[in-house]
């Protein structure tokens, strides 16, 4: 079993930036995937970045140039670094761990842009 905790949401104007965190603990193999979603109210939860053990990272169109993904494999931690923030980057965002076929999902933290 694996638990993942996400931190770091908040609420930003445009243009600014925030650093998301997720930390996971339990059952965790050498080799796995872990990677941020996204979901705005009323939409469907979309991949925004994800990063391989081995550091492989790919982003959505949405996204590129504008945030970075990085990992900690010693803390089994993930991180998300936005910068230049859109309102339509306003979602609940989700870290996800994927490993020998079977993917788990932290609670999810709010991040809103407004002015």
């Amino acid at each position: 079993q694996v638990q993942l905790v996400e931190s770091g949401g908040g609420l930003v104007q445009p243009g600014e930036s925030l650093r998301l965190s997720c930390a996971a603990s339990g059952n965790i193999f050498s080799f796995n995937t872990m990677a941020w979603y996204r979901q705005a109210p009323g939409k469907q939860r979309d991949l925004v970045a994800a990063i391989t053990s081995g550091g492989s990272t790919n982003y959505a169109d949405s996204v590129k140039g504008r945030f970075t993904i990085s990992r900690d494999n010693a803390k089994n931690t993930v991180y998300l670094q936005m910068n230049s923030l859109k309102p339509e980057d306003t979602a609940v965002y989700y870290c996800q761990l994927f490993q020998r076929g079977v993917g788990s999902w932290g609670q999810g933290t709010q991040v809103t842009v407004s002015s």
